[in-house]
């Protein structure tokens, strides 16, 4: 089950869901509309799963950042966001993807638990100029069932994520799991 715009607001209201900073207006019926923060992290060179990623990081200027085709890009939300009582959903939005921005599709899926500012993978179809602070999607509170495991609770290589975090599966891959 989603929560719808009034819900987010209650459950923000009751402390059960957290969005800093929150903004009543940027509700919408069934969503939050976050925002990209102010850092971006480019990669550089090929990009090895057994490897760190190599990356230059830089800070979105307030007259934009032009973003080229071929690239990865690593941003973050501007809003930390997290619950123990919903799941969350983060996505791009129509507004963004007619820009030709594709935001965020490997990993919409915010754990029970999890607060944090979001880690965003973006890409661009054409050169397209982006602006901190500028709306850059929606984000949805969804119901879990079942007994509740909050994610910073695990033994999660990304529990203490709190910005920009590059792709750590080379942790596995050196652990012996794969």
């Amino acid at each position: 089950m989603i929560l719808t715009g009034p819900g987010i607001a209650a459950a923000v209201q009751a402390g059960e869901v957290t969005i800093d900073p929150y903004d009543p207006a940027r509700l919408s019926p069934n969503a939050y509309d976050w925002r990209l923060g102010d850092m971006i992290r480019i990669c550089d060179g090929d990009l090895d799963a057994a490897t760190p990623t190599a990356f230059t990081e830089q800070s979105i200027p307030a007259n934009g950042l032009l973003l080229q085709p071929g690239m990865l890009y690593l941003g973050v939300t501007l809003e930390r966001t997290g619950s123990e009582a919903y799941a969350q959903m983060l996505n791009g939005d129509r507004t963004i993807g007619a820009l030709g921005i594709w935001v965020h599709v490997s990993a919409p899926l915010g754990h029970q638990g999890h607060a944090i500012r979001w880690t965003l993978e973006i890409r661009a179809a054409r050169p397209v100029r982006v602006y901190p602070g500028m709306t850059f999607g929606k984000l949805v509170f969804l119901t879990a069932f079942g007994a509740p495991a909050s994610y910073q609770q695990q033994p999660a290589k990304y529990a203490a994520t709190d910005g920009i975090d590059i792709s750590r599966l080379y942790e596995e891959i050196h652990g012996g799991v794969l």
